[in-house]
């Protein structure tokens, strides 16, 4: 495959998304656009996105921008993986038309945004709860990210299940003309959900974060006899696990992404959060109550 084109100002992917939906220039093809938001610190779980972006449409964005808006003030803005030159060798497998890596002042010309997008109840809890402000970050760049781009289909992965649910929510109630395709998580080997922030573990952390998977595991055995089968299943992973700090494990449904009362039963989606080292991790699974 041609290495992307790599573009850095919104006015140039403008122009180059215009130029090939006209037709011109060599190998320019006319038609829809995916667009696939990350961070970069690419790994096989964005690459997963890429590649079901190239089957969805004829002209793949991938952005890489590491958005300050969703980083609270004790968090690792600074210390987050950064290596441009390493994701785009990633990215040369795949059909990618354009790399979009902007800086912050080309995306916050101003300084802090003035107009923020606020995510909501749902955008307070787990997550939001945990990170305060984080979501209605997100929210307000994938707003930008999708009149930038102006995509057909967004494509974001599973893992981030809280975030999933608020993405659609924006693009349902603000009325983007724009499908979300949602990719099933990727793990190792060993059943770890891949994530750019697994890079900060040690060896003993590494080993030790399996516990978060296995947790999903023994949720899911636990589904035939109710909401509190499930959570003492799933706890009792962590509590000879001392490299692993559980922050919360929640059972939502996941219609409305509130958490399920002792009675309910139906489909569920399990929330984990943990911290291991350095790192904080989170993966979830759907499960069904029975």
């Amino acid at each position: 495959m041609t290495r992307p084109t790599v573009v850095t100002t919104i006015a140039e992917l403008r122009a180059g998304l215009a130029a090939r939906a006209a037709g011109r220039g060599s190998g320019s093809t006319p038609g829809s656009v995916a667009l696939v938001p990350t961070m970069g610190a690419l790994h096989d779980g964005h690459l997963a996105l890429v590649e079901r972006a190239a089957e969805l449409a004829d002209t793949v964005v991938v952005s890489i921008f590491v958005n300050p808006l969703q980083f609270g003030p004790e968090e690792d803005l600074d210390k987050y993986p950064r290596d441009l030159e390493a994701d785009l060798e990633a990215l040369d497998p795949f059909d990618v038309a354009f790399v979009f890596a902007p800086t912050a002042s080309e995306m916050y010309p101003k300084g802090a945004a003035q107009v923020h997008v606020i995510g909501g109840p749902v955008a307070e809890l787990f997550e939001g709860r945990a990170r305060p402000g984080h979501f209605d970050g997100v929210l307000t760049v994938v707003s930008k990210l999708l009149n930038i781009a102006q995509p057909d289909v967004v494509l974001f992965g599973q893992k981030d299940a809280q975030q999933v649910f608020l993405v659609r929510q924006l693009v349902d109630d603000l009325n983007f003309p724009t499908k979300v395709e949602i990719v099933e998580t990727v793990r190792a080997d060993d059943g770890l959900a891949l994530s750019s922030r697994n890079r900060y573990l040690n060896g003993d952390e590494r080993r030790a974060a399996v516990a978060i998977s296995r947790a999903l595991e023994a949720a899911s055995s636990g589904a035939d006899r109710g909401i509190d089968a499930v959570l003492a299943a799933a706890q009792s992973v962590f509590m000879d696990e001392r490299l692993v700090r559980l922050e919360y494990l929640k059972v939502v449904n996941p219609k409305t992404f509130l958490p399920v009362d002792d009675g309910y039963r139906g489909p569920v989606r399990v929330l984990i959060a943990a911290r291991v080292g350095s790192a904080r991790l989170i993966d979830n699974d759907a499960i069904y109550l029975n």
